[in-house]
């Protein structure tokens, strides 16, 4: 029903967030981007558990874009492996959706 998605990114701290929101809105692979603040993540990296804090960027596209989207996040990251995962919305505003396909239709 709804061609928008939520990706959720989390970075090494907020200026790595930062950056990347700033590129992937100014290149319009998000119509928007929020830098929704620290968590604390418990992980397997390399055979061992870690820990660490990140920051979690929150980035509004549509999701015919995310291919690309993620191509570039990967570019810009700091990490190895990133975390980039796309959650569906299954219902929003009318409006604000018309918003994310329109701020985000040259980069399609």
């Amino acid at each position: 029903m709804c061609e928008a998605i939520v990706v959720m990114v989390t970075c090494a701290n907020d200026e790595e967030a930062d950056a990347i929101a700033d590129r992937v809105v100014a290149e319009r692979l998000a119509a928007c981007a929020g830098v929704a603040g620290h968590v604390r993540s418990l992980f397997h990296w390399q055979g061992a558990l870690s820990r660490a804090t990140e920051t979690l960027l929150l980035l509004k596209t549509r999701a015919e874009l995310f291919d690309r989207l993620s191509r570039r996040v990967r570019e810009l990251h700091s990490y190895e492996v990133p975390e980039i995962i796309a959650l569906p919305v299954v219902a929003g505003d009318a409006d604000y959706l018309a918003w994310v396909r329109e701020s985000t239709a040259e980069a399609g």
